[in-house]
């Protein structure tokens, strides 16, 4: 019998709309993929586009979640990291991924923190230079072309951008510290949106586009993030899971499009599991 994999996903709980651990959970549920969470925080929605919402720290729960899970022998093929709360939870989720490195598994950091030129009102700059030491303990990570100038010291600017432009952020990413990067939010020219990826090992430079579908959709890094690592964790290879990803995500957004959705309410990537699982042949 095939082994299943364990992910342990370190992200926070928004009790509505769609981000984090309620999409990272039924995504990598769904690839067949089981998945154990540590909850960085708890709020009643996220933060991009609600006013009022509620916020709880769960930051002094976070290593003794770890600890026991240490106690009982726990290893995981994965570790996957996202928002995250507060200054003090970034060195907390390195000291995580020490516990539980193993030679074989792999350490994913989606450095959630910033979009469309800004930081998020819960970051500041310090955490932004924190975010980028934590870089340094991944072996793959997953910004945003904003986070990846924040995490560079570098100013943003939006498309369309030349290639030679993004594969110099690539190089410099992976400088960091992480093996292969993939950077999202890459466009060449209108028609087209998607992701763009390096393997400092092989020298590679991988890409996936899908077409555009205009307007601004929260949650959908998550979406890209959870469905590109059930991809390699099902045996895909960096370009073949960021393709999967980005196909993924495209299609949960034109769902939601052409249903007329409220963009702040997240994207309709459960209607599209039944695809992303028969794409990974499971």
């Amino acid at each position: 019998m095939t082994h299943q994999k364990r992910v342990a996903a370190i992200h926070d709980i928004s009790g509505f709309g769609k981000c984090s651990l309620t999409v990272a959970l039924p995504i990598l549920s769904a690839a067949g993929i089981e998945t154990s969470v540590i909850p960085t925080a708890v709020l009643s929605t996220h933060t991009g586009g609600f006013t009022g919402y509620t916020y709880r720290d769960l930051t002094g729960d976070m290593k003794p979640f770890a600890e026991h899970w240490k106690s009982l022998g726990l290893t995981f093929d994965a570790l996957y990291s996202g928002f995250l709360g507060s200054f003090e939870q970034i060195s907390i989720v390195s000291d995580i991924f020490r516990m539980f490195r193993t030679d074989g598994n792999l350490i994913l950091v989606d450095p959630v923190m910033a979009d469309n030129g800004k930081l998020y009102p819960t970051y500041t700059p310090e955490m932004a230079g924190g975010m980028a030491q934590l870089c340094r303990s991944a072996d793959i990570i997953v910004p945003n072309l904003t986070e990846a100038a924040f995490l560079l010291g570098r100013e943003f600017f939006d498309g369309p951008y030349e290639k030679a432009y993004i594969e110099k952020v690539l190089r410099s990413l992976s400088k960091l510290g992480p093996k292969q990067v993939v950077l999202t939010g890459v466009w060449f020219d209108p028609g087209q949106l998607g992701a763009a990826g390096y393997d400092s090992e092989t020298g590679r430079f991988s890409y996936a586009f899908a077409p555009r579908i205009e307007g601004f959709y929260h949650g959908t890094g998550d979406v890209f993030g959870s469905a590109m690592l059930s991809g390699l964790l099902n045996g895909l290879d960096l370009q073949g899971a960021m393709q999967l990803a980005v196909d993924f995500t495209c299609a949960s957004i034109r769902r939601t499009k052409d249903a007329g959705t409220d963009v702040r309410f997240g994207v309709n990537f459960e209607a599209e599991l039944p695809n992303l699982i028969r794409k990974l042949h499971l």
